[in-house]
């Protein structure tokens, strides 16, 4: 894409109402747009990131059997009823709507009800289950406050996967894997090295549910992190008692504050019972169906990456879900040879399988560089009169900072698309095991 045609434009301040580092930095860069507290739409950039961290997911569902579908977001009341969660007293959080005709309706915070009364015409034996159906899909939650930018929006895209197994036992074998899959996501989106597995309460269905919980001086919880163990333990659940439970010690846990990227729940039969979801075992006998619940958010996770990766002059993307590979800077603005060989190099590295934003705006270079700060994309590449001349490129590195001069040639040659950080070995091998 040429920068020139990009109707999106960088901005120098963000609202004065907005508050979190993400939304600032995400409207500033140009990837959103605020329409209100907690309601962003996504602009070009801004989607090719969220399409990036979806596919990811998307990849590692699939990777655990997870099939991929699309339920609608109005809800019937009358499902949810059955369940006693239309009630506002029991949750607080509905968009409720009146049709025409009177009846009333709700938009989806979480699809356990409808997926479950949906499962009853494809589960009757056995020989049905397991099964590991998922969406990536608009959610809507009337949060009281929506402060945290597109980490905590009352409208957002959830990843929500929902398990149906005939024994806990079956049950708790795809849990597990779940932990790795979930684990394969953080890892290449550049969130591995700072989220941990972490325990919080497993209701009246099992010992613990999990978390995945990312540190971060903006998250809004707080765990105890066992750094050498690589889990923490949530403080609603820290006790001495879980403490010894989980064989850690006191002394070797740490307070920090941290961001909910995604959780997984064990279920049991607390919606198979009452919408009727049953099967029958190979004896002949009816049974409920077991249940689980994984939640991952593709805005969530987007917005944390900025919150844990930006800098003071602006976002530091991944390669594996920036909206480009590399930035070029065309730095002749009435240079006529050095803009045709901009435009040349753009040409080559798309070629390759590079995906290229080029800067050909007219315009200074001290904007176009802070302007490609803002933006974040890994590698820039600058082109100009000095470095035509010499038959370089100069190449920055958005992470480190590095800046080397290198033979435009030998860098264009070298440069592939290299796979997006795909899964590990280790994992994989875990998975397969």
């Amino acid at each position: 894409m040429r920068q020139s045609s990009l109707f999106t434009k960088t901005r120098k301040e963000a609202p004065k109402d907005e508050v979190s580092k993400n939304a600032s930095l995400l409207i500033r860069g140009g990837f959103v747009h605020k329409e209100a507290a907690g309601v962003y739409s996504f602009l070009p950039l801004g989607l090719r990131v969220l399409e990036k961290i979806s596919n990811i997911i998307r990849e590692e569902m699939d990777a655990i059997g997870g099939q991929e579908i699309l339920m609608s977001s109005l809800q019937d009341k009358n499902i949810w009823e059955t369940t006693n969660r239309w009630d506002d007293s029991v949750v607080d959080v509905w968009f409720k709507t009146t049709l025409k005709s009177g009846a009333v309706m709700g938009l989806g915070f979480t699809h356990e009800e409808p997926l479950t009364r949906l499962m009853t015409n494809h589960i009757n034996s056995y020989k049905d289950l397991p099964v590991y159906p998922y969406q990536i899909q608009n959610k809507f939650r009337n949060e009281v406050r929506a402060k945290s930018g597109v980490m905590r929006g009352r409208e957002f895209i959830m990843k929500d996967l929902y398990s149906f197994s005939r024994t806990n036992e079956e049950h708790n074998e795809f849990y597990e894997k779940s932990k790795i899959a979930y684990m394969n996501v953080f890892d290449r989106v550049g969130l591995g090295g700072t989220t941990y597995i972490t325990f919080a309460s497993g209701g009246v269905f099992a010992k613990y549910s999990h978390e995945f919980q990312t540190i971060s001086d903006a998250g809004e919880d707080i765990i105890y992190v066992d750094e050498d163990k690589k889990i923490a333990i949530n403080e609603e659940v820290y006790t001495d008692k879980v403490i010894s439970d989980l064989g850690l010690s006191k002394e070797s846990l740490i307070e920090k504050k941290s961001i909910e990227v995604g959780n997984i729940f064990s279920l049991g039969t607390k919606f198979s019972e009452p919408l009727g979801l049953n099967y029958v075992d190979e004896d002949g006998k009816t049974k409920p169906v077991v249940m689980g619940s994984y939640g991952l958010g593709p805005t969530r996770v987007m917005g944390t990456i900025v919150e844990s990766l930006s800098d003071e002059k602006g976002i530091v993307w991944p390669k594996s879900v920036s909206p480009f590979d590399v930035h070029i800077i065309d730095l002749g603005n009435k240079n006529e040879e050095v803009k045709k060989h901009a435009e040349e190099v753009y040409q080559e590295l798309k070629s390759k399988g590079v995906s290229v934003l080029l800067d050909d705006r007219n315009t200074g270079a001290g904007e176009k560089f802070a302007d490609s700060d803002l933006i974040g994309i890994p590698t820039r590449i600058v082109i100009s009169e000095k470095t035509m001349q010499a038959g370089n490129v100069e190449v920055k590195y958005r992470s480190s900072g590095e800046t080397v001069m290198i033979s435009e040639r030998e860098y264009i040659d070298g440069l592939v698309a290299e796979p997006a950080n795909n899964l590990s070995a280790i994992n994989r091998n875990k998975l397969a095991g």
